[in-house]
């Protein structure tokens, strides 16, 4: 869902997406549904199904970027995404051990890793002008990221990681994103700093509410112990409305960043908005 949210709703000059190990069903319901005439007039898309052979599954993966690189050595902006990089490093895995490769870490072979870091450096800007922007899904096993060693090995490769969370999607809640766990090492560049004061404000809020969560829930917490938690809890709804977005929704930049601002604000106890409209 998430990926033909952004394949409708890009500023890029194309979109590729790789779509490696996917069931025949999910692949026609992504085409016809999730992606629609409007987003695949400018998208190519790349199959291999979960029945075809490994070597088919890693050369679509590789086939993908390659086109990619193609568009991007004409000067355009083309957005990649790839669906998964788990089923792209079980075909390379199942290719290795197939040669006699000894397996490593949960059964992934060495090359599993190599090939992992090569395709993941091939995208970025070149000298033409043009850049790739990509996005990799990761199938994260007992939803563990430290020990799950494909996530990790993409981790440490890539600029930032948006989490999916289940407890998320079993509240109805979506996109089922912790916002706590996801991490942009490019935030500082992308975003002015009163935008990345107020985003960091709000990871705040929602990490003291989670702390507290169960206790709330039971009725334990006693109201006026915490000043600003008690405004946190009294914005909870409001906060969840800003994180979550309808399939069909619309949503520019800049009208995030005033909503975000909006929601910090609310937040804010009685005292520092005081002293926030002295300092004006």
């Amino acid at each position: 869902m998430l990926m033909g949210m952004l394949a409708r709703n890009t500023s890029a000059d194309i979109n590729v997406i790789a779509l490696v190990g996917e069931r025949n069903r999910e692949v026609k319901e992504f085409i016809d549904d999730a992606l629609g005439e409007g987003a695949l007039e400018k998208t190519v898309v790349v199959v291999a199904t979960s029945d075809m052979p490994p070597v088919l599954r890693v050369r679509s993966a590789l086939l993908a970027t390659t086109i990619a690189e193609v568009f991007r050595t004409q000067g355009k902006q083309v957005m990649l995404m790839m669906d998964s990089l788990t089923r792209f490093a079980q075909a390379q895995r199942e290719i290795g051990l197939m040669l006699g490769e000894p397996p490593a870490s949960k059964g992934f072979t060495p090359s599993c890793f190599t090939a992992i870091a090569e395709l993941l450096e091939r995208a970025g800007s070149d000298k033409s002008g043009g850049s790739i922007s990509a996005f990799y899904t990761v199938l994260v096993e007992g939803e563990d990221l430290a020990s799950d060693p494909v996530a990790e090995s993409a981790m440490a490769v890539l600029d930032g990681h948006i989490v999916l969370d289940r407890k998320y999607a079993e509240r109805g809640h979506y996109p089922a994103i912790n916002l706590l766990q996801s991490i942009s090492r490019l935030e500082s560049k992308l975003s002015p700093p009163h935008i990345l004061k107020a985003a960091r404000s709000l990871r705040k809020d929602i990490a003291m509410y989670e702390r507290m969560e169960d206790i709330i829930q039971m009725g334990a917490y006693e109201q006026g112990s915490n000043q600003h938690l008690d405004i946190i809890i009294k914005n909870i709804p409001h906060i969840h409305a800003f994180m979550q977005q309808e399939p069909n929704e619309v949503c520019a930049r800049a009208h995030a960043e005033r909503a975000l601002l909006d929601v910090v604000a609310a937040n804010k106890p009685i005292s520092a908005m005081s002293n926030a409209v002295e300092d004006d």
